[in-house]
């Protein structure tokens, strides 16, 4: 009787093992490809928006006011992702990975106007102090034994709140509402950097005794896809109050 004790107390303790080192390989592809997202990105935003002839093509480079085509590079990405949700169960692992990477240049254009808007060492604090920001609340998300499932109504509610006040303030041009979107908008995009770290650890673990690698290969993809939003609306919001205009 002590033998099979033993001997499941130590199978326990190897599935245990196997699971964790799983959960640090599955963790760290999610961010390898939020990574590689954000550097293709910044690469893609920055080649347009330091070149006139490249930004004229999408804004107007004095006012930076968007012509059809660069409406439709500030749509594209929103887009891209109802797209990408509802095709991911029929996409491939390798397929959705491109899309990725697709969506994450489509961004970089959608973007490209900041390098003409802001000053370059304001656009770099800002992307620092984003990157510390996020690091700590992923880092919390990831550690904290709260539950934080039961905000995820709640934040969800708040995007969609957000996205139809952005668009009427692109009617009603008050700065006032603009402040007020920008604060709403850090605390929403912090407080869903937890919740989606938590959530894909443990979208991980309540799944990964299936062994299915196809689907945990896109998990992975759409975990790396919701931290990069995350991360990406956080430096957005961010820039509007540590931004030097040009």
């Amino acid at each position: 009787m002590a033998d099979y004790q033993t001997i499941r107390t130590a199978n326990v303790g190897a599935r245990s093992a196997e699971i964790d080192a799983g959960l640090r390989a599955h963790m760290n592809k999610v961010y390898g490809l939020m990574s590689a997202g954000m550097l293709l990105t910044a690469g893609v935003a920055w080649s347009v928006g330091t070149s006139d002839v490249l930004l004229s093509l999408f804004r107007d480079t004095t006012t930076l006011k968007p012509n059809l085509l660069g409406y439709a590079a500030m749509f594209a990405p929103l887009i891209m992702i109802f797209a990408f949700s509802a095709m991911i169960n029929r996409l491939s692992a390798a397929a959705a990975q491109l899309f990725f990477y697709a969506f994450a240049s489509a961004m970089g254009l959608s973007l490209a106007w900041i390098f003409k808007a802001f000053t370059g060492i304001s656009i770099a604090q800002t992307f620092l102090v984003t990157s510390i920001s996020f690091a700590s609340l992923s880092i919390y998300g990831y550690t904290t034994k709260r539950d934080l499932s039961a905000f995820g109504t709640f934040l969800m509610m708040g995007v969609v709140g957000l996205l139809l006040a952005m668009v009427i303030n692109m009617f009603v041009a008050s700065s006032a509402i603009a402040f007020a979107i920008s604060v709403i908008g850090v605390l929403i995009f912090a407080g869903l950097t937890a919740y989606d770290t938590q959530k894909i650890k443990n979208t991980y673990l309540q799944n990964a005794h299936q062994g299915n690698q196809e689907w945990l290969a896109k998990s992975a993809i759409m975990g790396a896809l919701n931290l990069y939003m995350d991360f990406i609306n956080l430096f957005m919001f961010l820039l509007h109050f540590m931004g030097n205009r040009e």
